[in-house]
């Protein structure tokens, strides 16, 4: 449901999202489990951690239609495809590669709101989007001559980017009819539903995995989900999807820096001009 005022400065949650999405590359990469199982997880405890606060918003549970339900399980559907091809590509690239892929997800959420919404956007927003996709195909391009496995990694960051879009822009409007909170834990139950069929569909264990692995999986509820996504969707009762999809820009920044302190991962010429392009 769309508001006018919002309760705090926008500036300080949009901050607080940016730093706590960027810590979401460090943690996958910490975990050898499977990212299918990752990001269950990490969806199964930021449900349980919002289960507390649930029977509130019952009442308006209750009066969800079968349509909005189809588009509420849509939206976690694309949340997931976004984890599963994201977190993946981060298993075959660098963070910085993959991250600064993710500066495409303007591009596409502005095509998506026109095609979809009729949202028209400005000459300089489109003329920086098509900065940003130049800055994209050199990181490809820079990655061609590094290994295969890392262009393909690319492609899977790119198709995340694009599911996420989609997300966004169903997101975008279902929070015009319901709570940001439900729409946040249906969205999250979903999707954690989804990477259970997938799953157990390939035979995938939920249970064999060391401590240290379910910590980080709480770490990616807790920091990115929690602090980072739930935020987000927050932000969309006051600030358009696209506003959101621009701040997000900073994950890459943020993202490489932590890389490069918690991994030892360094930038190639190639990332740092691709990044300055699509940041």
């Amino acid at each position: 449901m769309r508001k006018s005022t919002a309760p705090v400065p926008l500036a300080l949650p949009l901050i607080i999202g940016i730093i706590a999405i960027s810590f979401s590359s460090i943690f996958v990469k910490w975990s050898a489990a499977p990212v299918s199982i990752q990001g269950m997880y990490r969806l199964f405890f930021t449900v349980l951690l919002m289960l507390p606060f649930i029977r509130r918003h019952l009442p308006e549970i209750k009066l969800i239609t079968l349509k909005q339900w189809l588009m509420l399980g849509s939206s976690g559907l694309f949340l997931a495809l976004h984890f599963l091809l994201w977190m993946g590509s981060l298993k075959l690239t660098s963070v910085s590669s993959s991250t600064i892929i993710l500066s495409l997800e303007p591009v596409f959420i502005v095509l998506g709101a026109y095609l979809v919404y009729k949202e028209r956007t400005s000459s300089f927003a489109m003329l920086g989007m098509g900065v940003a996709m130049v800055g994209a195909a050199f990181i490809g391009w820079g990655d061609v001559g590094v290994s295969q496995t890392n262009l393909i990694g690319d492609v899977l960051s790119i198709l995340g980017t694009l599911a996420v879009a989609v997300h966004m822009l169903i997101g975008k409007k279902m929070v015009s009819q319901l709570s940001s909170f439900v729409y946040s834990f249906v969205v999250f139950a979903s999707a954690a539903f989804v990477f259970a069929i997938y799953n157990a569909a390939r035979g995938i264990s939920f249970t064999d995995y060391p401590n240290r692995d379910y910590g980080i999986f709480l770490l990616l509820a807790v920091i990115p989900t929690v602090f980072g996504h739930l935020l987000f969707n927050w932000l969309m009762q006051y600030v358009s999807v696209t506003t959101i999809s621009m701040s997000v820009l900073g994950e890459p920044v943020g993202a490489s820096i932590l890389a490069f302190l918690l991994l030892g991962e360094q930038m190639s010429w190639f990332q740092m001009i691709g990044g300055m392009l699509a940041s």
